[in-house]
């Protein structure tokens, strides 16, 4: 199940490049001030969604946090309904009245993104304790970033999860910073984030989410673990972001030391593969070139079907309705 065959490779590997493309337009266009609502970009961490979510079905369920396009994508929401929902426009996956940070797909399982810290948590758990319930055998992933741990709600998601036996594959990405507080400003260097799954009775893994392959690989054993054991588990991928917290930028200088940032740099996820992928001849050059010209043509389309769809007629006297 977790053995990396050429052709997974490939597919792999056009996945992380796609989602890089994709949040690189972004980058690029926000100054054009028609995308107003704020956008926390994955670029750096591609391979963590990539990787485990080739593990996951259709039918299985996706709960994320603020930083979610790649998620979003690597599940596979629509590329055109989410830039019309950062566009604001009535063709987006939320009918643009929620923006970046609340994107759903329900034809994908996607149920929905949280922008608050760990809110991702019980929404997950909630959502794969109704699947308990009515006795189906659908697996529920939820997102979050190792700031969320620091909540009160991830120890009380923990808990619940292990208690119920939930089908439930817990995800951090750790890129180290939350916006500009590193680690040892929030938490203890005697915290150790697996211990305390551990001490809930969740299963746990760890691995590098810069390795993309490494990433597929644990998650498998993760998933495996679940269907198996019809209990929890609990993943951990070390990351880092290469662009601020929330914009379009590249970060700031001043509050991550310039080593930090040049060995995370020489990691960079997709620098790594490719690099992996011609050395072993997966990948050629004019595979590369042809890769990326078609996902330049699809973004190209998805920017102007965002740009060309009507904004949303906003009624106030309208009742709380759930968009899809």
């Amino acid at each position: 199940m977790n053995q990396v065959t050429e052709k997974l490779s490939l597919k792999l590997y056009y996945e992380m490049l796609r989602i890089r493309m994709v949040e690189e337009a972004i980058g690029e266009r926000y100054s054009q001030q028609q995308m107003r609502c704020p956008v926390h970009l994955s670029i750096g961490q591609e391979a963590i969604p990539v990787g485990v979510l080739h593990h996951v079905s259709k039918t299985d369920y996706l709960i994320s946090n603020h930083r979610a396009h790649a998620h979003y994508l690597a599940k596979g929401g629509s590329l055109k309904k989410m830039l019309a929902e950062i566009y604001g426009k009535s063709t987006g996956c939320s009918s643009g009245k929620g923006g970046s940070m609340h994107l759903i797909d329900l034809e994908q399982g996607i149920v929905g993104t949280t922008p608050i810290v760990g809110g991702s948590l019980p929404v997950g758990v909630g959502v794969a304790f109704a699947e308990q319930l009515k006795k189906k055998t659908n697996l529920t992933v939820i997102f979050f970033g190792e700031g969320a741990t620091e909540e009160g709600v991830w120890a009380e998601c923990l808990n619940f999860a292990s208690l119920r036996s939930l089908s439930l594959l817990f995800v951090c990405e750790n890129n180290l910073y939350s916006v500009y507080s590193p680690m040892s400003v929030r938490q203890s260097p005697k915290r150790d984030r697996e211990a305390i799954a551990k001490a809930h009775g969740i299963e746990t893994f760890t691995g590098s989410g810069n390795d993309l392959e490494q990433v597929y690989q644990v998650a498998g054993k993760a998933v495996e673990y679940i269907k198996e054991k019809a209990a929890p588990c609990y993943v951990e991928f070390s990351t880092y972001r290469y662009r601020e917290h929330c914009g379009p930028f590249v970060d700031p200088k001043g509050y991550r030391p310039e080593a930090e940032e040049k060995f995370w740099y020489q990691q960079c996820p997709l620098k790594l593969y490719t690099e992996k992928l011609l050395k072993n001849n997966s990948l050629t050059e004019d595979q590369l070139n042809r890769f990326r010209q078609e996902i330049k043509l699809e973004i190209e389309e998805a920017f102007q079907f965002a740009e060309s769809s009507p904004f949303p007629i906003f009624n106030p006297n309208e009742s709380a309705t759930v968009y899809a």
